[in-house]
């Protein structure tokens, strides 16, 4: 039997290892693990996207991507004959973004972010108080590795401003009914993980290694 060709995609500014702890049947499938490039000056989400389809070199594969990787793997979509496409802790359209992205888009705020800080992650842990917030800062330095402010502040407003307003549906939807970033109560027709956050790939790991074989599967 032919295996199945998996191609991950992680959230903003992240790097492939947040997918460290997901570990599939590697009889039936095969893991390939996607990352962030630099964007054109200027470039639209939909050419980056048809660059990053690039990388995918395979036929039918299933394509599953994280948060605003969930973002970029539907727009991937157009590009690619695709088995499936499956978002994580993501949205289908801008009309499932929560109220305060919509504010930011139409007040530009986001544009105000200090995105610089993001490359300092190593002087922000070192002064950091407290154990709490060391320890989280820790794992923005293991799992974010796209820290530059022409990506940031690029990726934020691709994010922040997503054109999408009709829903696919044949895009699958995991999303946790925890989840701080894209609060659930404005997600329609999707997995429901209980108690799962916006970083859950990574908190629920065992949640998706037992139910995400079948969900890909699945006619």
């Amino acid at each position: 039997m032919s295996k199945t060709h998996v191609y991950f995609m992680p959230g903003l500014a992240a790097s492939p290892t947040i997918f460290e702890l997901i570990d599939l049947p590697k009889d039936v499938f095969e893991v390939h693990l996607l990352s962030w490039f630099l964007p054109e000056s200027n470039e639209l989400l939909v050419d980056y996207a048809k660059r990053m389809a690039e990388d995918v070199k395979h036929d039918n594969a299933v394509l599953i991507g994280v948060s605003f990787g969930g973002v970029l793997v539907q727009e991937m979509k157009a590009f690619l004959n695709l088995k499936k496409v499956i978002i994580i802790s993501s949205v289908k359209s801008n009309v499932e973004l929560p109220r305060r992205m919509k504010i930011a888009k139409t007040t530009k705020a986001y544009k105000l972010l200090p995105t610089g800080l993001m490359q300092d992650v190593e002087k922000l842990v070192k002064y950091a108080f407290g154990d709490t917030l060391k320890r989280k800062l820790k794992l923005y330095e293991k799992y974010l590795h796209m820290r530059d402010k022409i990506y940031l502040d690029w990726a934020i407003e691709q994010m922040v401003c997503w054109s999408r307003t009709k829903i696919d549906a044949e895009i699958i939807h995991i999303h946790g009914d925890a989840d701080e970033v894209f609060p659930s109560k404005n997600i329609k027709n999707f997995i429901n993980v209980k108690g799962g956050t916006h970083a859950m790939i990574i908190s629920k790991y065992r949640w998706f290694n037992a139910n995400l074989p079948k969900i890909i599967l699945d006619k």
